[in-house]
């Protein structure tokens, strides 16, 4: 996902062990009886539940620094909003709300078990729990769900920012217009709905992760009567906990108590506070001060404090006792556009990756605490993470010589101009991307930084093509979080040429190289898990020779809980933020 999507049982033991050795380790001696969430060790969270609680009532509060690509379901990619849209939609099936490693378990949601695939996985069937409804009143059936896979996948003119994986795998996927211009109400003919609870999904080859995909908004339903393409945001219909009373594009929303939302049906949320609220365009230095004056509830965008509040939290000891720090599950890197001249040759991108000096990257975000050093684009903690580093140097800080060797092989003895692409809301990215610029200029590679708003960053800019080429990006700052925490999970919408899309986009680089993508096609459809894996290392190694992409941070997150925070726990399958399902106010 944008980090902006996640982790998996077969990495939990690795995950944990990761957090355990950067974060210290602490223990919670009161995250799980009752106590405040400021008198918590730092880094309880991690592996509990902090000032756990069952209190109904009070109003849980976010902000973040820009706006979200969308808060429609089935139209956005971000990793924040996949969190926060279970509380007004529910899926197929979900990650578990718990702490710790059951976090990382998928359950029914909507439906009443796990995916039934056939012999071949080739056909997936859910059948949908009794009693469920909408915000008004109506059921909620088969028929709703399969709409929104349809409208999500099949409309990139309307909704452009989510991701593809039912449009590449369903039978005739490649043909179906979606419902905007397919008129036909009988929909893409591979998903069958035969009776209001029952939906199948039919697919081209096998597809072993599918209950994960089935995890994702996409699968929340939307009323056919009630679709208004991208405008749906507006007036979204939930079959969550919590509805929306209010919404203001680029400002806001306000949400609350969803009447008709009946809790025997959905054990996993506790739905505690009475109101949800969530500002947008808050300068992230003040969201930071609201979270330390206990203002605020939690940073909806989920990837820490900036820089520039870093040394505060942790030389106070008082607000060094609410932090956690966990792994993201993520990696930012940079995506060199194969369509932007220079980076057309490879040994253009090969004199970036000997060139740039990762050190001063790692630095510049904020040192360890925001992450360590990468050398791969599927993290540690991801099911599939093979080691390995093609362009090693000494203590990660470039080798000007075998740089400079490449930039002579590719025409460009003396360097070249290029841009790069940032998030202007993200002090942490606009940091590293200042650092990437530095260190390129020692090896006559000048990049121009151009900086745009996180919320439009992949519809008009970075993840825009024809954006791209006119505006000659050729370096493209992003981080990535798995959509879920496999390698393919991780890798299929940044790398698999079937990803490019006219906007909103994630494969940055627009790398369509048909050897890589067989090779994804070939490793999901895989049913060994121990032979499925191994692949998914392979892919990243041919990532990896071909240089199109450049590794920056296996990312961590300094979060920071107010006192005031309840039922606080870090979500691994969330990007290593807190668990918004679960959480509460004690205001």
């Amino acid at each position: 996902m944008k980090t902006r999507k996640t982790t998996l049982l077969v990495a939990t033991t690795v995950v944990l062990a990761l957090g355990a050795s950067a974060c210290g380790g602490s223990k919670d001696d009161e995250g799980g009886k009752g106590g405040k969430g400021g008198s918590a060790a730092a880094d309880a969270a991690l592996t509990s539940i902090v000032n756990k609680s069952e209190k109904k009532g009070g109003t849980v509060s976010f902000e973040m620094s820009d706006e979200p690509d969308s808060l429609d379901p089935g139209n956005t990619y971000y990793g924040w909003v996949q969190n926060f849209s279970r509380l007004y939609g529910r899926t197929l099936t979900s990650f578990k709300p718990a702490a710790g490693k059951e976090g990382l378990k998928v359950v029914p949601d909507l439906a009443e078990s796990l995916g039934k695939p056939s012999a071949d996985a080739k056909t997936w069937t859910y059948t949908l729990k009794k009693g469920l409804k909408f915000q008004d009143g109506t059921p909620i059936t088969s028929k709703d769900v399969k709409y929104a896979v349809e409208r999500s996948n099949f409309a990139p003119e309307a909704l452009s920012n989510g991701p593809t994986y039912f449009k590449a795998h369903l039978v005739g996927g490649d043909k179906y217009q979606g419902p905007y211009k397919d008129k036909n109400p009988a929909g893409i003919a591979s998903i069958e709905t035969p009776d209001d609870t029952t939906i199948v999904f039919k697919l081209k080859n096998a597809f072993a992760d599918f209950d994960y995909l089935a995890t994702f908004s996409q699968t929340a339903p939307v009323p056919r009567a009630a679709d208004k393409g991208a405008e749906y945001v507006k007036h979204i219909v939930s079959s969550g906990p919590y509805k929306f009373s209010s919404y203001e594009e680029g400002k806001g929303a306000t949400l609350v108590r969803n009447e008709n939302w009946d809790a025997k049906t959905d054990p996993i949320r506790p739905a505690l506070p009475d109101k949800i609220t969530v500002r947008f365009g808050v300068k992230q230095e003040t969201v930071d001060a609201n979270l330390i004056s206990d203002n605020l509830t939690v940073d909806g965008a989920g990837t820490g404090v900036a820089p520039a509040t870093q040394p505060k939290v942790l030389t106070d000891p008082k607000l060094k006792k609410q932090t956690d720090n966990p792994y993201a599950g993520a990696t930012s890197y940079i995506g060199l556009n194969v369509n932007v001249a220079p980076f057309n040759n490879i040994e253009c991108r090969k004199a970036v990756q000997w060139g740039l000096d990762k050190a001063s990257v790692q630095a510049a975000a904020g040192g360890d605490p925001k992450g360590d050093v990468a050398s791969t684009l599927i993290p540690p903690s991801v099911a599939g993470y093979s080691k390995f580093n093609l362009y090693e140097t000494a203590g990660n800080k470039g080798d000007e010589a075998k740089a400079k060797a490449a930039l002579a092989k590719c025409g460009h003895p003396n360097g070249f101009k290029t841009n790069l692409s940032a998030r202007s809301d993200r002090p942490s990215e606009m940091a590293m991307a200042t650092a990437v610029q530095a260190s390129l200029k020692k090896i006559g590679i000048e990049a121009e930084i151009k900086s745009f708003p996180a919320g439009k960053y992949f519809q008009n800019f970075a993840g825009n093509p024809s954006y791209v080429k006119a505006n000659k990006l050729g370096m493209i700052m992003t981080a990535w979080g798995a959509d879920w925490p496999t390698g393919f999970g991780f890798l299929d919408q940044i790398i698999n040429g079937s990803a490019i899309k006219p906007s909103g986009g994630n494969n940055v680089q627009e790398l369509n190289d048909p050897a890589i993508n067989k090779m994804l096609n070939e490793g999901i459809a895989t049913t060994d898990t121990a032979a499925r894996e191994k692949i998914w290392g392979e892919v990243d190694k041919a990532v990896a020779e071909g240089g199109t992409a450049v590794p920056l941070l296996y990312r961590k997150n300094l979060l920071l809980r107010p006192a005031s925070a309840t039922n606080v726990t870090v979500s691994e399958a969330y990007l290593g933020m807190y668990d918004y399902l679960l959480m509460g106010s004690a205001k």
